[in-house]
Protein backbone atom coordinates (compact mmCIF):
# COMPACT_ATOMS: atom_id res chain seq x y z
CA UNK A 1 0.00 0.00 0.00
CA UNK A 2 1.04 3.62 -0.43
CA UNK A 3 1.91 6.06 2.35
CA UNK A 4 -1.71 7.13 2.56
CA UNK A 5 -3.55 4.02 3.64
CA UNK A 6 -7.13 3.85 2.37
CA UNK A 7 -9.73 3.29 5.05
CA UNK A 8 -13.42 2.75 4.39
CA UNK A 9 -15.60 5.51 5.88
CA UNK A 10 -17.14 4.36 9.15
CA UNK A 11 -20.91 4.10 9.33
CA UNK A 12 -22.20 6.33 12.13
CA UNK A 13 -25.92 5.58 11.79
CA UNK A 14 -27.81 3.33 9.39
CA UNK A 15 -31.37 2.43 8.39
CA UNK A 16 -32.56 -0.23 5.92
CA UNK A 17 -35.75 -0.32 3.85
CA UNK A 18 -36.58 -3.55 1.99
CA UNK A 19 -38.96 -3.31 -0.97
CA UNK A 20 -39.33 -6.56 -2.89
CA UNK A 21 -36.13 -7.27 -4.85
CA UNK A 22 -34.76 -3.85 -3.90
CA UNK A 23 -33.17 -2.81 -0.63
CA UNK A 24 -32.43 0.80 0.26
CA UNK A 25 -29.66 1.67 2.72
CA UNK A 26 -29.52 5.08 4.38
CA UNK A 27 -26.07 5.44 5.94
CA UNK A 28 -24.57 8.38 7.82
CA UNK A 29 -20.82 8.56 7.28
CA UNK A 30 -18.08 10.93 8.36
CA UNK A 31 -15.86 13.07 6.13
CA UNK A 32 -12.11 13.41 6.73
CA UNK A 33 -12.87 16.81 8.26
CA UNK A 34 -15.19 15.16 10.81
CA UNK A 35 -18.53 16.30 9.34
CA UNK A 36 -21.38 13.93 8.51
CA UNK A 37 -22.96 13.14 5.13
CA UNK A 38 -25.60 10.72 3.90
CA UNK A 39 -25.27 7.90 1.40
CA UNK A 40 -28.40 6.35 -0.07
CA UNK A 41 -27.76 2.99 -1.73
CA UNK A 42 -30.23 1.02 -3.82
CA UNK A 43 -29.29 -2.66 -4.05
CA UNK A 44 -31.24 -4.85 -6.47
CA UNK A 45 -30.97 -8.63 -6.64
CA UNK A 46 -30.52 -9.93 -10.20
CA UNK A 47 -29.97 -13.39 -11.64
CA UNK A 48 -27.05 -14.30 -13.89
CA UNK A 49 -27.55 -16.55 -16.93
CA UNK A 50 -26.08 -19.48 -14.98
CA UNK A 51 -28.71 -19.11 -12.23
CA UNK A 52 -26.47 -17.46 -9.67
CA UNK A 53 -27.37 -14.11 -8.13
CA UNK A 54 -25.60 -10.79 -8.07
CA UNK A 55 -26.52 -7.41 -6.64
CA UNK A 56 -26.56 -4.24 -8.71
CA UNK A 57 -25.96 -1.13 -6.60
CA UNK A 58 -26.55 2.55 -7.16
CA UNK A 59 -25.37 5.13 -4.65
CA UNK A 60 -26.16 8.78 -3.96
CA UNK A 61 -23.95 10.95 -1.75
CA UNK A 62 -25.84 13.78 -0.07
CA UNK A 63 -24.11 16.51 1.94
CA UNK A 64 -25.67 18.72 4.61
CA UNK A 65 -25.61 21.85 2.48
CA UNK A 66 -27.96 20.08 0.03
CA UNK A 67 -30.43 18.59 2.56
CA UNK A 68 -32.93 21.47 2.47
CA UNK A 69 -33.30 21.60 -1.32
CA UNK A 70 -33.25 17.78 -1.57
CA UNK A 71 -36.10 17.44 0.95
CA UNK A 72 -38.04 20.26 -0.74
CA UNK A 73 -37.78 18.64 -4.17
CA UNK A 74 -38.47 15.14 -2.83
CA UNK A 75 -41.62 16.40 -1.11
CA UNK A 76 -42.66 18.25 -4.26
CA UNK A 77 -42.28 15.32 -6.66
CA UNK A 78 -43.77 12.73 -4.29
CA UNK A 79 -46.79 14.99 -3.65
CA UNK A 80 -47.17 15.47 -7.42
CA UNK A 81 -47.17 11.71 -8.02
CA UNK A 82 -49.70 11.03 -5.25
CA UNK A 83 -51.92 13.89 -6.48
CA UNK A 84 -51.80 12.73 -10.11
CA UNK A 85 -51.91 8.94 -9.64
CA UNK A 86 -52.99 8.32 -6.04
CA UNK A 87 -51.29 6.01 -3.59
CA UNK A 88 -52.48 2.77 -5.20
CA UNK A 89 -49.81 0.93 -7.18
CA UNK A 90 -50.87 0.51 -10.81
CA UNK A 91 -48.67 -2.40 -11.83
CA UNK A 92 -51.14 -5.24 -12.14
CA UNK A 93 -50.07 -5.98 -15.72
CA UNK A 94 -46.65 -6.98 -14.36
CA UNK A 95 -48.17 -9.58 -12.06
CA UNK A 96 -48.35 -13.25 -13.02
CA UNK A 97 -52.16 -13.44 -12.82
CA UNK A 98 -52.80 -10.31 -14.93
CA UNK A 99 -55.87 -10.62 -17.17
CA UNK A 100 -56.28 -7.80 -19.73
CA UNK A 101 -60.00 -8.60 -20.11
CA UNK A 102 -60.59 -7.47 -16.51
CA UNK A 103 -58.70 -4.18 -17.00
CA UNK A 104 -61.73 -2.07 -18.01
CA UNK A 105 -63.53 -3.12 -14.81
CA UNK A 106 -60.47 -2.35 -12.72
CA UNK A 107 -60.02 1.06 -14.37
CA UNK A 108 -63.66 1.94 -13.67
CA UNK A 109 -63.35 0.79 -10.03
CA UNK A 110 -60.17 2.87 -9.66
CA UNK A 111 -61.96 5.96 -11.05
CA UNK A 112 -64.79 5.52 -8.55
CA UNK A 113 -62.35 4.99 -5.68
CA UNK A 114 -60.38 8.09 -6.72
CA UNK A 115 -63.57 10.17 -6.80
CA UNK A 116 -64.43 8.92 -3.29
CA UNK A 117 -60.93 9.78 -2.07
CA UNK A 118 -61.08 13.24 -3.68
CA UNK A 119 -64.40 13.87 -1.94
CA UNK A 120 -62.99 12.77 1.43
CA UNK A 121 -59.89 14.92 0.86
CA UNK A 122 -62.02 18.00 0.19
CA UNK A 123 -63.76 17.45 3.52
CA UNK A 124 -60.51 17.26 5.50
CA UNK A 125 -58.76 20.28 6.92
CA UNK A 126 -54.99 20.66 6.86
CA UNK A 127 -54.99 20.01 10.62
CA UNK A 128 -55.84 16.37 9.85
CA UNK A 129 -52.44 15.76 8.21
CA UNK A 130 -49.04 15.13 9.72
CA UNK A 131 -45.98 16.77 8.24
CA UNK A 132 -43.29 14.31 7.20
CA UNK A 133 -39.79 15.09 8.40
CA UNK A 134 -36.57 13.62 7.10
CA UNK A 135 -34.50 14.97 10.00
CA UNK A 136 -33.69 11.52 11.31
CA UNK A 137 -32.21 10.28 8.04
Amino acid sequence: MSEKEYTKPEEIYSKVFRAGRRTYFFDVRETKAGDYYLTITESKKNMNEDGTFHYKKHKIYLYKEDFGKFKELLDDVTNFIIKEKGEEVISEKHQKDFNPENQSEIVEENKEAKQDEDQKEENLSTDDFTDVSFDDI
